[in-house]
């Protein structure tokens, strides 16, 4: 990933009369990176989005744009542009008149505006479609004229808002593919915001996870799925199994704990960390628990019983009782060895890796007011 910053956010607050909707936001994303603002609705991302396209001005801080400050400037003097979720498309133009519409104010020559917007409906891929009416275009086609349209002005940054929330899940899928072939292709930097955790985790350099204004995590999708820094970051991310467990000794940069039937196991420190009851929450992934067959045997592994179970296609989701634990364990088999169809009830055991545990910080409180 390039060193160079693009976006570098300072202090950013927002108020609207007495609700924060950003608390001393702090953020650097680099020239060329695919980033993420991922969160639940209401968390501020899309503020902090607007933010930095100039819609939206902050009450502290300040944003800075390739080095330069950016909060005395009008949206249509920054280095940036932003694809909608709802593509804002004009249906009375045609393709090639909704790319070039932004490209008026530039005052090209009518040789140089249409090469620019033949270059645009190249990179997404709808060459020969420049005469269509936006109604006779399907979901994915509107999404890519929309794109289009932000890429000929040749912005530095492109802030996408949920662009893919409207589309189907198969259409969602494709669309992802391309939006990252994409960005590696035109190599400027592109910041997503979405509630969709597959979504961030699929596209992204790196990711962003927002709680009531804050920040409360930032990390490539595999350290911010694999080590959550907290326990609202790792349910957030991805289904996960919460125990509490009991601190047995401390050293430098790890913590012993107690973790109920799974024994003892031995965890990094998170940034944060603190246990001053002596007991902390310790999470594992239900991907992480793996059913044992006949005579299978693994070092570690427990006994219990399938108390629901969800078809999904190629994996099943299992909720299984375990004597000693007072919740049960989530986990999810593939279909090849016949998960699917084990009765609830049926006795099995499960194996678990104890490198697979992550202790989780305590979430700080979040106040809007």
């Amino acid at each position: 990933m390039p060193e160079r910053p693009m976006i570098e956010i300072e202090n950013v607050s927002k108020f609207y009369g007495i609700y924060k909707a950003l608390d001393d936001v702090s953020l650097s994303i680099a020239e060329g990176e695919f980033f993420s603002l991922l969160g639940p609705s209401g968390c501020g991302k899309t503020t902090l989005l607007r933010s930095i396209a100039g819609f939206e001005t902050p009450t502290h801080g300040e944003i800075y744009i390739d080095g330069a400050p950016s909060l005395a400037l009008p949206p249509n003097r920054r280095p940036t542009n932003m694809v909608f979720q709802s593509y804002a498309i004009f249906p009375h133009l045609d393709v090639a008149e909704n790319v070039a519409y932004g490209l008026k104010r530039l005052k090209l020559t009518p040789q140089e505006e249409k090469k620019r917007v033949g270059d645009a409906l190249d990179q997404v891929r709808l060459s020969g479609l420049g005469q269509r009416k936006a109604h006779e275009l399907s979901g994915g086609q509107r999404q890519r004229v929309a794109l289009a349209r932000a890429l000929v002005m040749r912005p530095k940054v492109l802030l996408l808002d949920e662009p893919l929330s409207a589309l189907d899940k198969k259409l969602r899928e494709e669309m992802q593919v391309e939006l990252r072939t994409l960005q590696k292709a035109v190599g400027i930097t592109f910041i997503l915001v979405t509630h969709d955790q597959y979504e961030a985790l699929a596209l992204s350099d790196r990711i962003a996870v927002m709680f009531g204004g804050r920040i409360a995590q930032v990390a490539t999708p595999k350290e911010i799925y694999q080590h959550p820094r907290t326990r609202k970051v790792a349910d957030f991310l991805g289904g996960m199994n919460f125990l509490k467990a009991r601190v047995l000794g401390e050293q430098a940069g790890a913590v012993s704990v107690d973790a109920a039937r799974f024994g003892a196991v031995s965890l990094a420190k998170p940034h944060g960390f603190s246990a001053s009851d002596g007991h902390v929450t310790v999470g594992i992934r239900p991907e992480r628990l793996r059913l044992l067959w006949d005579d299978d045997r693994a070092p570690h592994e427990l006994a219990g019983r399938i108390e629901n179970r969800a078809y999904f296609g190629e994996v099943t989701h299992l909720t299984v009782g375990i004597d000693g634990l007072e919740e049960p364990l989530s986990m999810v088999e593939t279909n090849n060895y016949g998960a699917d169809d084990l009765p609830i009830g049926a006795e099995i055991r499960l194996a678990f890796d104890p490198d697979a545990f992550v202790l989780l910080a305590e979430d700080p409180p979040v106040s809007r007011v």
